[in-house]
């Protein structure tokens, strides 16, 4: 059974590609159902985050499961070839090792951060509950996960920034200098609307608002930071006080627009900074030529954390050669050997 990733991430393509190919929570049980029923399509595991989307899959007739997959994904559209490219291929010791360095964090954005780690383990779980795993998909993915604390544990990969949220608020801090006088606006109460605000809460912001679609989780994370509740159709209004907005949704639409903002800007003659770690993209880029309005998304965010990843290259090396060390003393065991009982 050979065993493989085909994918899209920050690296292969922007993120108005990787939103195209983005999958909704509620939507993983179906189209996890739908991959694994494709030809060629033994087991199957579907990771979609703000920085990749990828299929990890299981089968005898590889060449005819990727293409499956990839048609899937692209369809009939006259682009279809084009945006054939994004997409990376791993098969398997390399799509096993490439398994282990996402969940070591040493694929991320923010290089050893602790999200992915929890988003592969929730995306393995709505899998298994989806039935479309079985005997070669849950011991692997229990044996890495495992290898994955390993390395985080054993090495200083996780030194620095290790969330998203983290990185933003420091992006925050390079535009703004001290957080401390500033009004900042989160939107969205999920994990990365929560690191953020923790992180900014560390840095010394004072006045945290936060807005969310559940009024009950943004008082639940307002509670947490010790920051102030927005009611959700309330939060524009608030824009002429902000300094800097952070966004993050699972809206599949803009929930900032130029229009709205130029009303705004008219009021406040100061610049507004807006984050938008959302994908699909919750700010509309046009909203980038209003008048003292600055948008940075998750393109501005791998930018911001070159430089990181550079002063890091060491660690990620010694790291990657724990795995590759792990991949060849398992990879044939992963391989040959089916398991019926799956693992929960």
């Amino acid at each position: 059974m050979h065993m493989n990733c085909l994918g899209l991430n920050y690296r292969s393509c922007t993120v108005a590609v990787r939103e195209q190919f983005a999958v909704e929570k509620f939507r993983l049980p179906q189209v996890n159902a739908e991959l694994a029923a494709l030809p060629g399509v033994a087991e199957c595991v579907l990771l979609s985050t703000c920085n990749r989307t990828e299929i990890y899959y299981w089968s005898e007739s590889p060449q005819v499961a990727t293409d499956a997959i990839l048609a899937y994904f692209l369809g009939n559209a006259p682009d279809s070839g084009t945006r054939r490219r994004f997409f990376y291929h791993y098969a398997d010791a390399e799509a096993l090792f490439h398994l282990a360095a996402v969940a070591a964090g040493l694929d991320s954005m923010v290089v050893g951060e602790t999200e992915i780690f929890g988003q592969l383990k929730d995306a393995y779980r709505v899998a298994l509950e989806s039935g479309v795993t079985s005997g070669f998909a849950n011991r692997t993915f229990q044996n890495v996960f495992t290898i994955g604390k390993k390395v985080r544990s054993s090495s200083r990969i996780t030194s620095g920034p290790t969330s998203v949220g983290a990185a933003a608020v420091q992006m925050a801090q390079d535009i703004l200098g001290n957080l401390a006088g500033a009004n900042v606006l989160v939107v969205g109460a999920g994990e990365v609307a929560r690191t953020t605000a923790q992180s900014l809460r560390s840095r010394g912001a004072e006045s945290i608002f936060v807005a969310n679609r559940s009024y009950d989780r943004a008082v639940e994370l307002a509670t947490q930071v010790g920051g102030h509740v927005i009611r959700f159709t309330e939060w524009i209004p608030y824009l002429e006080n902000i300094d800097i907005v952070i966004v993050s949704t699972a809206s599949p639409v803009y929930v900032v627009s130029p229009p709205v903002l130029e009303q705004v800007q008219a009021v406040r003659m100061r610049p507004l900074f807006l984050l938008d770690l959302s994908v699909p993209r919750n700010v509309d880029p046009a909203c980038g030529l209003v008048s003292d309005v600055f948008v940075f998304d998750m393109d501005s965010m791998e930018k911001a954390t070159a430089e990181t990843r550079r002063r890091r290259s060491g660690e990620i090396a010694a790291c990657e050669e724990m795995i590759r060390a792990w991949v060849a003393e398992n990879a044939e065991s992963l391989f040959r050997r089916k398991i019926h009982n799956p693992v929960k």
